[in-house]
């Protein structure tokens, strides 16, 4: 009986992962097509299997210099993110101050607050201090928007930390930031890995900002890359699934290698909440 009673969770498991894994699959199949090919068969298997699609990419100086630009920007992104935030989540978690709550509110409304709708006077901003064109243009920002989410994850976790560690290491002589940097950090490896991941993952995937910030090519990331090659070879559906799957390796390959940590970081999050 108890099988029984899982089945449906199994069900529903099936369908959201077959959801998910299908159109991948799709578009992995229909990169080792011809374009005539694909249309012709566009769901079977490949006929001849055609790797021209994707050693033609890889054999190009382009995609790695998208390639690079992405991984700078994300990096960038991801470690400025969440150095401020757990500095700031370390405040609201282990201080007391008048307006204490009602900042940490302030952070939590960016949640609310749609990027898109911020393009124009961001665009006027960023000319106006001469980073068009430039990678701290799309850096800063995108560690702005993501602050929100990352300094609740992150104060969730800090406020979980037993209050008789911070007096014993204040007893051994450890200052504040002492104590934020030598036992509340290390403690906080999963918090940080899971944030971590998300803000490199929304920083890969983010089209908007560089669209806005980018004129000069040389600067484009992954996403602009991927829309530029998909109107340039409009016609040849094969090499565009070609590339689409080469842009999603590196992000599918870091959620792979961090899984563990990702899911370990939100069930500890959800546990200690």
């Amino acid at each position: 009986m108890k099988p029984l009673r899982k089945l449906p969770l199994h069900v529903v498991l099936v369908a959201v992962g077959s959801v998910m894994v299908v159109p991948l699959l799709y578009a992995v199949l229909s990169g080792f097509k011809s374009t005539s090919e694909l249309s012709r068969n566009p769901f079977g298997l490949p006929e001849h299997w055609l790797t021209g699609n994707y050693t033609d990419i890889l054999g190009g100086g382009d995609f790695w210099r998208l390639l690079g630009n992405s991984t700078l920007v994300a990096l960038a992104t991801t470690v400025l993110v969440v150095a401020v935030s757990a500095l700031a989540a370390f405040s609201f978690a282990r201080f007391a101050f008048r307006g204490r709550e009602v900042l940490f509110t302030f952070f939590t409304m960016g949640l609310m607050f749609p990027p898109a709708v911020a393009a124009l006077p961001l665009f006027l901003l960023l000319r106006y201090l001469g980073l068009l064109d430039n990678p701290l243009g799309v850096i800063l920002p995108q560690a702005a928007f993501g602050l929100p989410m990352t300094i609740i994850i992150l104060r969730g976790f800090f406020r979980q930390i037993p209050g008789e560690l911070e007096e014993a290491a204040t007893l051994d002589g450890c200052s504040a930031f002492g104590f934020f940097w030598r036992v509340l950090l290390p403690m906080a490896r999963p918090a940080l890995g899971t944030v971590s991941v998300l803000a490199v993952v929304a920083s890969w995937n983010n089209f908007m900002l560089p669209l806005l910030v980018f004129t000069d090519s040389k600067w484009w990331t992954l996403p602009l890359g991927v829309a530029q090659f998909q109107g340039q070879y409009s016609a040849e559906y094969a090499r565009v699934f070609a590339y689409l799957v080469l842009a999603m390796v590196p992000a599918l390959a870091l959620y792979s290698v961090a899984e563990r940590q990702l899911v370990g970081g939100l069930t500890a999050g959800a546990t200690k909440g």
